[in-house]
């Protein structure tokens, strides 16, 4: 990834490149799916104080996926906005089948 990339689509292919081991993505589909329960509790119960584990469950999870097995350095960095747009779009095609949690 020497040159900037310029398009959503274009980032999201280099996206799933960076995240082709099942590991990285069941790491990556646990903390997205813990940040839905938790801003699910914190709607129902009111309680905002726990709103402090949305980003230790989404990107602890993530960057930790990245540092143990993908061995790559999380997009986040570079690409912060992109980067988690796709971690949603990666949750949702992983939960209705479009991606697999295996890699081709």
């Amino acid at each position: 990834m020497s040159e900037r990339i310029k398009t959503f689509a274009e980032f999201y292919q280099f996206y799933l490149t960076e995240h082709s081991k099942i590991g990285t993505r069941v790491f990556h589909f646990i903390g997205t799916l813990l940040v839905f329960f938790v801003i699910g509790y914190v709607i129902y119960s009111g309680k905002e104080r726990f709103l402090w584990y949305v980003p230790i469950f989404g990107y602890g999870f993530a960057w930790l996926s990245h540092v143990i097995i993908e061995k790559n350095k999380p997009a986040t960095f570079k690409y912060p906005l992109w980067s988690l747009i796709s971690d949603f779009r990666l949750f949702f095609e992983l939960l209705t089948g479009k991606q697999k949690f295996y890699s081709n």
